[in-house]
């Protein structure tokens, strides 16, 4: 069964199938972690420079199809379409919140 989505990961979503960076930066910490093709970013400047890279490249939607959570910790699956081979595919996003706030996100398949 999906889980309800949580504001921050709502608000994270929307944003991202805008392609809207300020609004996808929103919602993480200021010290948050993302990792992502392989590299690690940490910081507000590194994931915005993280989201501005990828936005331009990939142009990605993502269509939300499943979430579980486990305390503070989801796990979502995505339905993501774009500029890249084989799109569209199925890709895990494992969010970690804090006080409201994204403080860690992996993505990978």
């Amino acid at each position: 069964m999906t889980a309800k989505l949580p504001q921050p990961l709502t608000d994270y979503f929307a944003a991202k199938n805008r392609h809207d960076i300020d609004a996808m930066l929103v919602p993480f910490s200021p010290d948050a972690t993302v990792r992502d093709e392989g590299e690690t970013r940490q910081g507000s400047a590194a994931i915005r420079d993280w989201m501005e890279a990828t936005t331009s490249k990939y142009r990605v939607t993502v269509e939300v199809v499943d979430a579980t959570v486990n305390g503070d910790t989801w796990r979502i699956a995505g339905i993501v379409s774009g500029n890249f081979p084989g799109s569209p595919a199925t890709l895990h996003y494992n969010f970690t919140l804090a006080d409201g706030r994204i403080t860690r996100l992996e993505i990978g398949a």
